[in-house]
């Protein structure tokens, strides 16, 4: 659910909402009951949680050295599984 920004234009009150998208915009002020504008906000971002994706174990691997399964050595034919198993 976003998260909107209001002013308002006679106070200067300036509050944030969580609304849903299909939630009809405030048009009243809560402090003095004169007219609100909706700001414009930076929007969201993606947030990446955890360390099992693909990009940090590439670029953990690739940075220290280490083969996909941890092994100092490299794996021979059949490489490592894309799961990080070596099939050694």
């Amino acid at each position: 659910m976003p998260t909107y920004e209001y002013l308002c234009e006679s106070c200067g009150y300036q509050f944030e909402k969580m609304q849903k998208m299909t939630d009809e915009r405030m048009k009243v002020c809560p402090e003095c009951g004169q007219a609100l504008s909706r700001l414009i906000g930076a929007g969201g971002g993606i947030i990446i949680k955890g360390n099992n994706s693909s990009m940090s174990n590439y670029k953990n691997n690739s940075s220290s050295g280490q083969t996909c399964c941890g092994r100092d050595e490299r794996c021979d034919t059949p490489p490592c599984s894309d799961d990080g198993v070596c099939q050694r």
